[in-house]
Order: structure tokens, then sequence, then C-alpha cells
């Protein structure tokens, strides 16, 4: 198949409070507003633009896997354990809600940590071939 998907480029993330959200997103994890207005704001954030969407307090981008666990639906990847390491203490000091960096049995380490609405988004350690090679020609 010659069509075929190359990049997710639009991430859409339920907020309780569209203004409130974008200034964490700002603050703690480097955004960049891009557009603001009552029902949604668009955020660029990890090559990847992000909407907050304006959403009932119900609402949440998680999910319940089989084992009853509420879990994440993206990870974010840093460049190395010294980066997990930084940014998990980051934020902590920013009193984030955010959890303990795990040994998951495959390469690198994980974290979890959650938005204001309590949207879960994991980090983990190690970046993915296609990026650290676009990484290096970017650097070059």
């Amino acid at each position: 198949m010659s069509n075929k998907l190359v990049r997710v480029g639009t991430t859409y993330i339920p907020v309780t409070n569209v203004d409130i959200s974008a200034k964490w997103y700002v603050k703690n994890l480097g955004a960049v507003l891009s557009y603001q207005d009552e029902e949604k704001v668009i955020l660029n954030l990890a090559d990847q633009s992000f909407f907050l969407v304006k959403a009932e307090e119900t609402q949440s981008s998680n999910f319940i896997d089989s084992n009853g666990n509420e879990r994440f639906s993206m990870t974010f990847e840093v460049n190395g354990l010294d980066a997990l390491e930084e940014l998990h203490s980051f934020f902590m000091e920013s009193e984030m809600q955010v959890g303990n960096i795990e040994n998951r049995g495959h390469a690198g380490r994980n974290f979890v940590f959650a938005d204001l609405d309590g949207n879960k988004f994991d980090v983990w350690s190690e970046l993915s071939p296609n990026f650290q090679e676009i990484k290096k020609l970017i650097s070059e």
C-alpha cells in the first residue's frame, strides 16, 4: 500500500477549563499556545498539536484496562535516563500529580503524570529510532 499514515498530527484532550488548562500546559510542559477561544486551545508540544477541548468534568483521555487499572493513552519520550530523572524532579517540585520512576521490564524507564483534569500521560526515557535519526540530521 503506497498510502499510509505518516505521523500523528493532533491529539485532543478533554479539559474542564480551557484557560486554566492552557496556562498549566504552558507553565509545566513548555507547550506553546497558538490559538484560544472559549471552547478550545491549540498548543504546540513535542512536535505535535494538542487541542484542549472544553468537556464535562467526568471526561478524560484515560481508559480502564482488562485488569481494571486506569491507564494513559499517550507516552512522551525524552532522551535518556538523566533527562527522565530531571523531568521527574521538575514535575515533583512543581507539585504535579506524578508517579514513581518504574522499571517495566523493557528498555528504559517510565513514569506517569496527570494534568489538572486527571488526564494521565506516560514518559519514557528512550527516543524512538526514527526520531533519533531525525534529531541527528537536524543537529548536523
